[in-house]
């Protein structure tokens, strides 16, 4: 059996703990047709206790823990399972072939750096064990704590029955490995992060090799940085569903651009604009099911509040102007042609954003920079040639479809994937690893939280070290309670 590095358990397991004896309290105030408890109640406690879901200043999953316990009923689980406990434990150790901290998943609290109970100790290691499997199954950074437009998420996966299945398998780990990406791009951004840590670690002069753009000499800080937008990336490809539609469309608000792919092959790209720094385009996964040919635009109230009054206010004929008429207290809609901000086509997406693709009639903004000139919403520069593709009819047919000049819609014969991504790391066909800008200042968030940020652990010790004083307190509390219940 492989060493168990920093193993969190000492060289013989711990006796099993005894049965609870019941008390004559107990036994009087529990009806006699229910089962009685016979798990851990220690453990039972430490997970039904508001507090106690911190231990050495670090906090538990507790929905994942608490499931993966239940199951178990509420008893320890590693050292009736020492194999698999070393062969996950080292699993977790290996966090930073994808980008990840160990200490994020407890490494440091089970070093034998903290003095730990039994149960203490079954908590921390599961707690790793789930939140790792976790973070590769679904991403490290919770959707709950990522900004509103970064709302792309794969599809559901039940982590406590990979730990389960793990515990028995004859290789422990490859089941945890295989909720990870396998996809080229992220394998060929985890040679690239570890070449850039061998690099800084080594403080070598020069790299070379087809990961890289180009051979050039980085210093050890250099190449720090570099692993580390390589490692925020590579989070950004956990969120992605793990078989990505061979058909589908992808729009990298990073570099403004749209590609259509087919059967895994760009058939089609062209330039887009994208949001604003102030009105970011959101990451989202949605699907294209129709094309809406002249198109009005309902303008959304926060436009109407925060632009067309007070241009309104300054000049009552704005409305008329620019053909916008009424359509309620606070609703404005522009009339379909080819003044409308929408131009001629508009690609229906349903999302909660309210985003979509669409024409657009100021043609000159695509020949600019930085594209970031929208409320959100993607202007495509070729929506002619991109709806002939996705309707499947001809140029000349989107053109008569136009020209007929009233606004009707068509479906396409399948639905289409839509992936609004951001990526600040790419793969080029050649494998080659491409470093971009970050436009919209989206990086530092997510590294502060995949370098397990100092403030966070500082201020998550700072509520362990006050839920041990209560759980201390309430423990004396709850002894004395019982002996003047109980009697000597």
């Amino acid at each position: 059996m492989a060493a168990f590095v920093l193993s969190p358990f000492p060289g013989t397991a711990d006796p099993p703990a005894p049965e609870p004896t019941p008390t004559a309290r107990d036994i009087s105030a529990t009806p006699a047709t229910l089962t009685p408890f016979t798990g851990d109640i220690d453990l039972e406690d430490r997970l039904d206790t508001a507090g106690h879901g911190i231990i050495a200043g670090e906090r538990l999953h507790e929905h994942l823990v608490r499931r993966f316990y239940a199951a178990h009923g509420w008893r320890r689980v590693w050292d009736g399972h020492p194999e698999a406990a070393a062969a996950l434990w080292s699993e977790v150790l290996r966090a930073d072939h994808h980008g990840l901290d160990p200490a994020t998943f407890h490494a440091v609290a089970l070093s034998g750096a903290h003095a730990l109970s039994s149960v203490e100790r079954d908590l921390l290691v599961s707690d790793a064990i789930l939140s790792y499997a976790d973070a590769l199954a679904r991403g490290a950074m919770p959707v709950g704590d990522r900004p509103e437009e970064e709302d792309l998420r794969p599809e559901p996966v039940d982590v406590v029955g990979v730990v389960d299945s793990a515990l028995s398998a004859p290789e422990p780990a490859e089941p945890i490995e295989l909720l990870a990406p396998s996809s080229p791009q992220y394998l060929a951004m985890q040679r690239a992060y570890a070449d850039y840590l061998a690099l800084a670690a080594s403080d070598r002069s020069s790299v070379g090799g087809k990961a890289y753009r180009s051979a050039a000499r980085l210093s050890a800080a250099e190449a720090l940085r570099r692993a580390r937008q390589i490692a925020i990336n590579i989070e950004r490809l956990r969120w992605l569903p793990r078989d990505m539609p061979p058909d589908r469309l992808v729009v990298d608000t990073t570099v403004a651009r749209l590609q259509l792919f087919r059967g895994n092959v760009p058939v089609f790209t062209t330039r887009v604009v994208v949001g604003e720094f102030d009105k970011q385009t959101p990451e989202l996964q949605a699907v294209v099911e129709d094309v809406l040919f002249n198109p009005p635009w309902n303008i959304p109230p926060s436009i109407v509040k925060k632009e067309i009054l007070p241009k309104l206010a300054r000049n009552r004929a704005y409305l008329a102007d620019h053909h916008m008429r009424w359509r309620g207290p606070i609703a404005i809609q522009q009339e379909a042609g080819p003044y409308s901000a929408l131009g001629r086509l508009k690609f229906e997406m349903n999302d909660r954003f309210d985003v979509y693709l669409h024409d657009t009639p100021e043609k000159f903004r695509f020949q600019a920079a930085d594209r970031r000139m929208s409320h959100g919403c993607v202007r495509v520069e070729d929506p002619e040639e991109l709806a002939s593709l996705l309707l499947g009819e001809s140029p000349q047919a989107i053109d008569q479809g136009i020209a007929v000049n009233r606004t009707h819609s068509r479906k396409l014969p399948k639905p289409l994937p839509v992936f609004i991504v951001y990526r600040t790391a790419v793969v080029e066909s050649d494998g080659s690893i491409v470093l971009r800008n970050d436009p919209y200042d989206r990086d530092p968030a997510i590294w502060a939280y995949l370098s397990h940020a100092r403030e966070v652990l500082m201020a998550q010790r700072s509520v362990g070290r006050s839920a041990e004083k209560a759980r201390t307190a309430q423990a004396a509390t709850t002894i004395a309670q019982k002996t003047a219940t109980i009697g000597p």
